[in-house]
């Protein structure tokens, strides 16, 4: 049983890269335009999610545009938007951190991303190797930081010189917007505890979390800091549990070998730590997916990233949730498909059955219901009691 009593903060996915009622076809696929975007955001805005992720990447929409773009169309929704070291200027991430957290009215995330895929590295301009990234990424996050804080940077790096950087236009939050970030090799956990607020990881079964939780705080303990912990899953949650499988089945029903081996040809080439852990939890393998009670690996079969969905009734998904928060996570940013209509079945189902973070809810309700449609044109359907 649960003993954690610390509310839980819960991210929704904008999905920038696509979205479809299937994996790996365009049978289901659907546009994905500002018009559904934005649909996403306001049902999780309306819903009470504490923010939303915008995925990173030359197979993702930009994400500073498209948060800047549906911001305004939401009120309490935060934005967890990525800064890439090595891509961009500290100088000018900060500007546009600065920015976008003025004009959404302080409701700007940062995810810091250091990239994993040498191709698309090179595609970019980086050639760097695995651990040179993290350095460039501590130096950037150094001269950020202390950019966003207000402070006047002259520094001459390795890979970052600046002289007289000050940025004129403050943030809302001080001394800047939360930074997220995830990396699960030993380079990555050394730049993380020292530079940033929450650590991140893919949804890896419960003790294989607790372990990467203890290493992270062992670490940031002996450099006097503490972070806060984040997980990256899917979800997929329906009435009963049979229900639930049966829909796990169904969003790779269309999925083939073929494409499966293509898939993880491109994984395989990545040197990020997480990648491969995700990789290593199926081994490409369809047989045997559900490598924890009710975590299911199938999304990683072709998904890069996250690859790992919760899967059952909401009792049991809710359960699982809390098995997270026991050994240390507080933020879950949870994505499924077709993300508008799981973003309702999520929150309807399961929100009720967590401690969560209500800051985002708005407790003034159309109707005075929740209470379903009118029966009759004359009366209200009977409230049922809560099974949590």
């Amino acid at each position: 049983m649960s003993t954690n009593t610390t509310p839980a903060n819960i991210l929704w996915f904008l999905p920038t890269h696509g979205d479809s009622r299937y994996l790996g076809t365009t049978t289901g696929g659907r546009e994905v335009n500002f018009n559904y975007l934005r649909q996403i955001a306001q049902a999780a805005d309306q819903l009470g999610y504490f923010g939303v992720l915008l995925p990173t990447g030359r197979s993702c929409e930009d994400s500073w545009v498209v948060a800047s773009a549906v911001a305004p169309w939401t009120e309490r929704l935060r934005y967890l938007v990525a800064v890439r070291p090595g891509l961009q200027s500290p100088s000018v991430a900060a500007r546009m951190t600065a920015t976008l957290d003025r004009v959404s009215n302080g409701r700007l995330l940062i995810n810091v991303v250091t990239g994993g895929d040498p191709v698309e590295n090179k595609g970019d301009g980086i050639f760097l190797d695995h651990d040179e990234r993290y350095a460039v990424t501590r130096e950037f996050l150094n001269v950020y930081s202390d950019l966003l804080a207000g402070k006047t940077v002259n520094v001459k790096g390795k890979h970052i010189s600046i002289e007289d950087g000050r940025l004129l236009f403050e943030p809302i939050q001080s001394p800047r917007p939360p930074l997220y970030f995830g990396g699960s090799s030993d380079a990555g956990i050394d730049v993380a505890v020292d530079t940033v607020d929450k650590y991140l990881t893919w949804g890896e079964p419960p003790a294989q979390v607790a372990e990467k939780i203890a290493r992270v705080k062992a670490a940031a303990d002996r450099k006097g800091r503490k972070l806060s912990f984040g997980i990256r899953l899917h979800v997929i949650v329906r009435e009963t549990n049979e229900e639930a499988w049966r829909a796990a089945d169904e969003l790779i029903q269309y999925v083939t070998d073929d494409t499966i081996a293509a898939a993880q040809k491109i994984f395989s080439r990545m040197d990020s730590v997480g990648q491969q852990r995700m990789a290593q939890l199926h081994g490409g393998r369809r047989d045997k997916l559900e490598i924890s009670p009710n975590l299911w690996a199938g999304v990683g079969l072709v998904r890069g990233g996250a690859g790992t969905a919760l899967v059952g009734d909401p009792q049991t998904v809710a359960a699982r949730i809390k098995e997270y928060q026991d050994v240390g996570v507080d933020t879950f940013i949870l994505s499924g498909y077709p993300h508008l209509e799981e973003a309702y079945r999520f929150a309807e189902l399961v929100f009720p059955l967590l401690n969560l973070n209500r800051s985002n809810v708005a407790h003034l309700r159309v109707n005075t219901g929740p209470f379903g449609e009118t029966i009759g044109n004359d009366f209200r359907p009977q409230k049922q009691a809560s099974s949590s």
